[in-house]
């Protein structure tokens, strides 16, 4: 049975709600007019290249209606590819081709897609179907990212991403989300993904859930969770860290992967990050933010990103647990 809480208990955790959070945090750090920036994927990933930072490879864009005739020409070539809407959200419209068999496209469950039904799909993310507020959009089409194989016992049919929550600079927060059956291979939490708390100084699993209850193992591969390291932790949180810069978006979220050839690697932003880190986590962010705005300005990325480590290591909770 689910045990309840009180608002007492969860603010003697630490936890924020949306209002403290739109209100204490994106309103006071985050300027609307940067917000373009994070929303349209396409706008991110130049911003992106121009401040080094890695990003999957863009195999090209579709703009128009009369473009999507000719998609066959841009796929060419490429066994493996994403297509994802520029201003979609939560996931929404992104299309994982895993292989191609002769004129099929594959999906990750192996589901097989024809040529018509691929252009279909790029014809309805233009058409605003996935985009924020329906408008016309984007479609994205990136290489496939071969993620680092040491994780895959841990994810299910998808690509398993790191959410970085970045408060001035600072890494303060991070899960990873591990893509399951009941979420379609899609690294969703809200969908039934797993959300995997991660030790800020180590990059160490601290803590599992899925449908807000306690995790111990994935449900489909059944592999424990207590194991799970993410491989060059501290080149990930650089990066993280770096796109205060980037963007000048004081309080931000970071979808980060990692690449089993180019490594960590940004995957997109996101100027509203959700609060579901700290169920995650199993503890609550105002601490963390509290101590990171006592911080002066002007602080070099290497050094908040040691600062974080220092201050927000953790403990656990998954060593000496009995997988469920």
């Amino acid at each position: 049975m689910r045990e309840w809480t009180t608002p007492g208990k969860l603010r003697a955790r630490g936890i924020i709600g949306m209002n403290r959070r739109n209100i204490r945090y994106i309103g006071r750090y985050n300027s609307r007019r940067l917000y373009p920036l994070v929303d349209d994927k396409l706008q991110t990933k130049l911003l992106a290249e121009r401040f080094g930072i890695t990003t999957p490879a863009l195999i090209g864009t579709v703009t128009t209606q009369f473009g999507v005739k000719h998609i066959a020409d841009l796929l060419a070539g490429h066994d493996g590819f994403v297509i994802k809407p520029a201003k979609g959200s939560g996931g929404k419209g992104i299309l994982v081709i895993d292989h191609v068999e002769g004129s099929d496209f594959v999906k990750p469950s192996g589901m097989h897609m024809s040529l018509s039904d691929v252009e279909r799909h790029v014809s309805n993310i233009l058409s605003g179907l996935y985009s924020l507020g329906g408008a016309p959009d984007v479609a994205l089409i990136e290489a496939l990212i071969n993620f680092d194989e040491s994780l895959s016992e841990y994810t299910y049919e998808g690509v398993p991403d790191i959410r970085v929550i970045v408060f001035r600079g600072y890494p303060v927060m991070a899960m990873m989300r591990l893509s399951t059956a009941a979420s379609d291979g899609k690294a969703n939490l809200h969908q039934g993904a797993v959300g995997v708390g991660l030790d800020i100084a180590t990059g160490t699993a601290v803590r599992g859930v899925q449908f807000d209850r306690t995790r111990h193992d994935h449900p489909d591969t059944g592999h424990e969770l207590a194991s799970l390291a993410i491989p060059d932790w501290p080149t990930l949180l650089r990066l993280a860290a770096g796109c205060y810069e980037m963007t000048g978006l004081g309080y931000l979220g970071t979808d980060m992967v990692l690449d089993r050839d180019r490594g960590p690697m940004l995957l997109e932003l996101n100027a509203r990050p959700g609060l579901a880190i700290q169920m995650a986590n199993g503890e609550g962010l105002r601490r963390r933010l509290d101590l990171v705005e006592k911080q002066p300005e002007g602080v070099p990325p290497e050094e908040r990103v040691a600062f974080a480590r220092e201050h927000f290591a953790r403990r656990s909770e998954l060593e000496s647990a009995t997988p469920a």
